[in-house]
Parts: structure tokens; C-alpha cells; sequence
């Protein structure tokens, strides 16, 4: 990269120069926007074909699950198609016939409404009539017209006129011509039929095609396809629910009211709101026409508005976000510029159309790093994580807007969570920063925000019982005004557990600062460093600490240390009894130090409410009987298999013990002595009691990150670095106990994976009670508040 010389501003400033190879990017810019013109030509240049092409599979996605159900129940592909079809038109028949024989009773009553209508316009414009304030302009600019129209007319002399007689038509042109304009729908509706039972018919086949097209990762292509047609199939299951639920009460609302044709108008509305915005407010000329044609007063008008106002609140504000929720994935904007774009394109048909093409390209964009713009342009899930949207409002200077961020955080997960999730990776990206781009105003910008932010936070969350007596913990930060930051978080943070701590300023590490800390009655002294090499900054301060008040526990806040490095030092090289990474790691450890009792509380999982009636469950199955050995040995070892990890383990706890009821390999361990061979330890040293315990889902990346696993005896015995548990309980809700998987080194774990974990444990109750058991949540809280324990540590 090339280097700016010192004495140029944008080195003074911290900006890098741009980097090398800017021509290649513009030329694949370039490329960029002539393939997507290419592509969009082509889509408007072959309409005629796409258009019924589209609306094919998109019929195609709404039928599958049926013609899917047909061919599951035994019956063949070929005539569950033609079943499917059929019944959809017999049923479109059948609404057909409903719906002419409306049509036709309303155009015998018409003649009867038109001296109502005559009359209405009669009141109407006697009421608008009257000398208004311009009828003079209005008369004086018709009597200038009459005389300009005079004056031509006498000045135009008169020409012989000509008549074109036209050519005789003959009777077949006659036909063509009044044919052709009803010939064009059904013959696309042909198409779209043929298109249709085409698709259904080679569902398989075309799925290999589309795959072959998307080709590379068959794993990617396979997930882009399975999330297009899960996507489109629920939103259009979603789209049928809510036009029912609006059309069924639409058609009762005018049957009450006394409009004419309501089951037709109820369909009308239904089956419009398929058009995205445009559809209901035409629905809605059709009633209130016929309204005031019906009634001599306004009595019928005012009352068929007022359902249809009142449907739309309903149906717009609570069934549709109850229904559609994010069955698409698609932002508003995003929503509406397709809508525009498609209708641009294809006309109407593109109008009903954009959602599940707009999908389609979501999709694209989700599992193709190429077109990966696509999910940041059109997909609803906010563009930046919260770190980075409060991170980036400090350095715009809004400190409100980063404090209504962090509300909205602090709402959705605990004050905590905030701190350990969002506040430390907030201030590790400062930290970054500092010194390569931020500038002074910045920084200032910075300090000053998080000042706001912390104080709102503390202001309005207070711990329920707030802790009082001298304080036992002292957060001091180690260089910078952002380590002090962190030492308020941590300050906050640890009143919610009972622990009274206080917050000291950063200075100069001398013999004097030292002395004026008053640590006397201090249990724990906190030291925060963001720095990514504080070694002799935090062993010197150590060093000084120990000199002057040796009773002192110490206990190091490394924030921003890499994770390699990480690995390779220990607590003892800094003179520290502790090194934490995470606001919750820190907690935990400070909790575990304050307790003075011979197994840590905080290792002890508080039994659950059904505590009795679980175990009465788990004694009613005769699981600890070992007889289901081989069937759970299997399904631990499936999950082993499926999670590639070393070892996966299915735990049941009664009262007094923890057992081993399947594994996926031997482990070592005490074990029964009654035959089953199970491998047993007390309940205060049950490795997955925190689960049933919360009946909920814990992942633990790093097991020497969290005090509750650090020092378990199993977890040492079996020298394991990752943890992840989920409960296996009864369809009445009762915890058995936990299948978990363990890994001798520390990884990563997605939500996704913890919902398939969850769907395994299903299958693991299910085949120990022997009944349909559901998967529990997916997305779960730990003891700490978070499904997982540690905050990231940078590479």
C-alpha cells in the first residue's frame, strides 16, 4: 500500500491513502451496471413469455405443498397434479357461478336505482349552485370564447366536403375483430395452465435444473432454494389468511348494512388485496357506488365507508404484522421501489408479482457472496448491528439517538446484556479507531456521548435493591478515558448482582496514585485495558498494587487482547489472580471469588418449581433402568456426527444425581453399580444442571471463560473447552434433563444450530416417553441473561 509522506494533511489527519488497483473495481463497476441493463432489457423485451412464466411458478409454489401432501399419502405424482388442478377449478367455477348469479340480480335491479340516483344528483346540485366568487371570471371568460369562435368562423371560407367511404367488411374480419381482444387472456390463461401442470409434474427434475444453473456450492444452492420456496410459499399462505380474513367480514359487514350483491363485493375485496396497494381502494369504489344508489339517504354510504375504514385499520395494523411477521424478509422501501419497478416493467401482472420476485432476488443475495448488495438493499434486517449504529450516532454528535438505540437493546435483552453484547464492542471499535482515523472532534464527540449515554443508563435502570455498605469491588481503568468507560459499565453491571462497586478515575500508575485509590475494606480491584498489548502497563501497575495493599485481589479486564495471544499467557504473568474478557465473564468471576463456600453458589443450579414433579416424570419413563442404552448411545452419537464435534452426551437428573444416559463414545467418569453402567456425579456437580434449571438453551464458547464451567470436575476430567445443552423434556413441559454437545477446544455457535440441537432433543424425549415431543425454544437465555456466555475476542 502506498504511504502518505508525514508532512501531508491527510497523514496528519489519519485518513489512508486509497487503496491500489482502482482501475479493475471501476471496470467490474462498470461491467456491473451493463449486465443489470442487459438483464433488465431483457426482461422488459421478453414480457410476453416471462410474465405467464411467473405467474406459473408462483401458482406453482401455492399448489406444491398440496400436490407434496397427495404423493406422501400413496397417491402418484401424475394424478395428484390433475386432482389439485381440478379441484381448483371446480372450486374457481363454483365461486364463478356464485358470483354471476350476483351480477345478474344486480343488473335487474339496476333500472330501480337510477330515480335514486337522478334524485342525489338533483340535491347535490341544487346545494352546490348559487353565485359563488368565480362566476363573473367564469362568464367573462365564456363570452371571450364565443367571440374568438365568431370570428374565425366568418373569417374561414367554405370548402367542399369529402367523404371517405370505407372498404366493405367481410363477416370473418368482423368475428377476428370482436374475438381477438377476448382470445388474448385465454390464451395466456392456457399458457399459464400448461406452464403449471408442467412444474408440478417435474418438480425434481426442475429443482436438478436449477441447481445445475446455480451450481459451485451444492450445500448454498441447495439452502438459496429451500428458503425462496419456504419464503414464498408462507407469504402467499399468509397473503390467502389475511384476504379471507378481510372479504368474509366485508361480505357480512354490507349483508348487515343492506347492500345489494354482498357476497360479491366481500369476494371483490378479497381477491383484489392480492394487488398490493392500489387493489383495495378499488375494491371499495364497487360498495360505496352501489350504496348511494340504493339508499335515498346517506345513512348506507356513511355506514359502508365506515367498513371499510375500520377493516383496513384492523386488517393493516393487527392481522397483517400477526400474520406476514417477516415471512418475507423485505424491508418497506424495498417493498414499494419494486412494486414500481416490476409494475414499470410488466404492467399490473408485475404489480402482483413484485413481492415474490423481489424475494427471489433476496434470496439470491442471502447465499451468493456475489450479489450480496441485494440483502443489504432489499432486506428488512437493519444494515449495521447495534455496535455499529450507536458507534457511528457518537461520532455524528446524536447522542439521543444512540441513547434511544441503547433503550431499544436494553428492552429486547437486560441492562447487562447491553453492557456485555453492545457496550464493550462499542467502545472496543473506539479503541480501534483512536488512533488511525478519529479525529480530535471525534474523540471528543465520543467521550462526551458515552458520558450522556452511561448516565441516562444508570438514571433510568436501577438495580431493584440497590447494594449499600462500603464497596468491595473498584474498577479503575488502566490508560484511557474508554478503559474508565468500561470500569462504569462494569460498576453498573454489578450492582444488579447485590456487589457494591465504585468506579475510580484513570491517572499516572505512581506510588502516590496508588496510595490516594483508599482500597481499605476493597476486596477486588478491577483493572480495564483496551489496549491489545497492556503488558507492561498492567504487570507495573500489579506490581504496585501488591507492594501497597497486599490483601487486595486483583483482577484484569483484557478487552481487546487477541485471541492467540490469549492462549498463551495467564494471570500470574501479571502479577493478577484474573483475567476476564466480557462484562458477564467479569461478573461471574467476581461473584466466584466473593463466595467463601466449599463448592462455589454460583456452580449450583437453583432447582426448578417442578422440581418434585419432574423427577416424578423422569421416574415414570424407567430410563435409569439403562435398557435405552443403544437407542440413546445412537442419537448422541447422530449428533456428535452431525455437529462434528468429539463427544455429545444425554444427561437425565433426578433429585440427588446427574446420569449419563447415552454417549457417543466412552467416557471416563464414576459409574452405577447396578448394571447399567451409567456414569453418575452428584447434582452440585452436574454438568448440565444450569439447563434444567432454566429449562432453556446454553451455549458456552469457552468453558475457561465462565466460573460455572472453569473449574467443573467433568469438565476437567474430560478436557473440554465448549459447551452447548439443550433440554429434553415431556410434551407436558417436564425438563428430563439435557442433550449437550462438548468440544476440546473452544467454537462458535449460531442460533440456527441451537434450534437443529433442539429439534434432536425432540427426538431424544420423544423416544424416552415415547410420545411426539416438540423442540424447545430456540432462542434462549442462560443464567447470565444471554444465550451465550462470552463476548467475542478479536482476532
Amino acid at each position: 500500500m502506498p504511504q502518505l509522506p508525514e508532512t501531508s494533511p491527510d497523514y496528519r489527519a489519519g485518513v489512508e491513502p486509497p487503496p491500489a488497483g482502482g482501475a479493475p473495481d471501476m471496470v467490474r463497476f462498470a461491467a456491473g451496471l451493463l449486465i443489470t441493463a442487459l438483464l433488465i432489457t431483457g426482461l422488459y423485451v421478453g414480457r410476453e413469455v416471462l410474465i405467464p412464466l411467473a405467474v406459473a411458478v408462483l401458482i406453482s409454489f401455492a399448489l406444491s405443498p398440496l400436490v407434496s401432501w397427495l404423493v406422501k399419502v400413496g397417491v402418484k405424482r401424475v394424478l395428484a397434479v390433475i386432482m389439485v388442478l381440478l379441484t381448483v377449478f371446480l372450486l374457481m367455477g363454483g365461486l364463478g357461478v356464485l358470483l354471476g348469479s350476483q351480477l345478474r340480480s344486480l343488473a335487474q335491479e339496476l333500472p330501480t336505482y337510477q330515480e335514486t340516483i337522478r334524485e342525489k344528483v338533483s340535491n347535490l346540485s341544487q346545494q352546490m349552485r348559487g353565485p359563488g366568487i368565480l362566476d363573473g371570471a367564469m362568464k367573462t371568460v365564456d363570452t371571450l370564447q364565443k367571440e374568438v369562435g365568431q370570428t374565425v368562423k366568418d373569417e374561414e371560407e367554405p370548402l367542399p366536403k369529402v367523404q371517405v367511404v370505407p372498404p366493405p367488411v367481410s363477416p370473418i374480419e368482423t368475428a377476428i375483430a370482436w374475438l381477438a381482444p377476448a382470445l388474448e387472456p385465454l390464451a395466456t390463461a392456457g399458457i399459464v395452465i400448461v406452464f403449471v401442470f408442467l412444474i408440478l409434474l417435474d418438480n425434481s427434475d426442475l429443482r436438478d435444473r436449477l441447481l445445475r444453473i446455480l451450481g459451485g456450492n451444492l450445500h448454498r444452492a441447495t439452502d438459496a432454494l429451500e428458503e425462496a420456496g419456504s419464503r414464498i410459499s408462507r407469504y402467499l399462505l399468509m397473503q390467502l389468511l389475511v384476504n379471507v380474513s378481510y372479504g368474509i367480514p366485508m361480505a357480512l359487514g354490507l349483508w348487515l348494512i343492506g347492500v345489494p350483491g354482498w357476497i360479491l363485493w366481500g369476494s371483490l375485496a378479497a381477491v383484489m388485496r392480492f394487488i398490493p396497494y392500489v387493489g383495495p381502494m378499488l375494491s371499495a369504489i364497487f360498495p360505496l357506488s352501489l350504496a348511494f344508489a340504493v339508499d335515498p339517504s346517506w345513512e348506507m354510504v356513511l355506514w359502508t365507508l365506515a367498513l371499510i375504514l375500520v377493516l383496513e385499520l384492523i386488517s393493516n395494523n393487527i392481522i397483517e404484522p400477526l400474520l406476514y411477521g417477516t415471512s418475507t424478509g423485505l424491508s418497506a422501501l424495498s417493498l414499494i421501489a419494486a412494486a414500481t419497478f416490476w409494475t414499470a416493467l410488466w404492467g399490473p401482472l408485475g404489480l402482483i408479482l413484485s413481492t415474490p420476485l423481489t424475494v427471489c432476488l433476496l434470496v439470491l443475495g442471502r447465499n451468493l457472496p456475489q450479489l450480496s448488495f441485494l440483502e443489504t438493499i432489499l432486506g428488512s434486517a437493519p444494515a449495521l448491528d447495534p455496535p455499529t449504529r450507536i458507534y457511528q450516532r457518537l461520532l455524528a454528535d446524536d447522542a439521543d439517538e444512540a441513547i434511544a438505540i441503547s433503550g431499544a437493546e436494553i428492552a429486547a435483552t437486560s441492562v447487562t446484556d447491553f453492557y456485555n453484547d453492545t457496550g464493550i464492542e462499542v467502545l472496543r471499535r473506539v479503541s480501534d479507531d483512536f488512533s488511525r482515523y478519529a479525529r480530535a472532534e471525534h474523540r471528543l464527540r465520543v467521550a462526551n456521548g458515552m458520558d450522556l449515554m452511561l448516565d441516562d443508563l444508570r438514571e433510568d435502570y436501577p438495580p431493584p435493591s440497590p447494594p449499600t455498605g462500603s464497596p468491595l469491588v473498584v474498577a479503575v481503568g488502566g490508560r484511557w478515558e474508554i478503559d474508565a468507560v468500561a470500569c462504569e459499565m462494569l460498576a453498573h453491571a454489578l450492582a444488579f448482582d447485590g456487589i457494591a462497586a465504585e468506579q475510580r478515575p484513570a491517572g499516572v500508575v505512581t506510588t502516590r496514585y496508588v496510595e490516594k485509590l483508599g482500597l481499605e475494606g476493597v476486596e477486588i480491584i478491577f483493572l480495564s485495558y483496551f489496549s491489545a498489548d497492556p503488558s507492561g502497563a498492567a504487570r507495573n501497575f500489579c506490581r504496585r498494587l501488591r507492594h501497597r495493599w497486599p490483601g487486595v485481589r486483583i483482577v484484569l479486564g483484557l478487552w481487546n487482547i487477541p485471541a492467540t495471544r490469549l492462549e498463551e499467557i495467564a494471570a500470574e504473568d501479571f502479577g493478577a489472580d484474573e483475567i476476564v474478557t466480557s462484562i458477564t465473564e467479569a461478573r461471574l468471576r467476581i461473584v466466584r471469588m466473593l463466595d467463601t463456600g466449599d463448592v462455589p453458589e454460583i456452580q449450583i443450579a437453583q432447582a426448578p418449581e417442578d422440581d418434585t414433579d419432574r423427577v416424578i416424570a423422569l421416574r415414570d419413563t424407567s430410563v435409569l433402568q439403562g435398557h435405552m442404552r443403544e437407542e440413546l448411545d445412537a442419537l448422541a452419537k447422530r449428533a456428535a456426527d452431525v455437529f462434528d464435534v468429539p463427544f455429545a452426551v444425554i444427561s437425565a437428573i433426578d433429585e440427588e444425581q446427574e446420569y449419563i444416559i447415552g454417549q457417543s463414545m466412552e467416557l471416563p467418569g464414576r459409574r452405577t453399580r447396578d448394571g447399567t453402567d451409567m456414569i453418575t456425579m452428584p447434582r452440585n456437580e452436574a454438568i448440565c444442571d444450569h439447563v434444567v434449571a432454566a429449562g432453556e438453551a446454553l451455549v458456552v464458547p469457552d468453558t475457561d471463560r465462565d466460573p460455572r464451567f472453569s473449574d467443573h470436575p467433568a469438565i476437567r476430567l474430560w478436557q473440554t473447552r465448549f459447551y452447548a445443552g439443550v433440554p429434553v423434556q415431556t410434551p407436558d413441559g417436564h425438563v428430563l434433563g439435557a442433550l449437550c454437545l462438548l468440544d476440546t477446544s473452544p467454537r462458535k455457535f449460531t442460533e440456527d444450530e441451537v434450534e437443529l440441537l433442539g429439534e434432536l432433543a425432540a427426538d431424544v424425549a420423544s423416544a424416552i416417553t415415547g410420545e411426539e415431543a416438540d423442540a424447545p425454544e430456540p432462542i434462549s437465555r442462560s443464567e447470565s441473561g444471554t444465550m451465550t456466555l462470552g463476548q467475542r475476542v478479536p482476532d
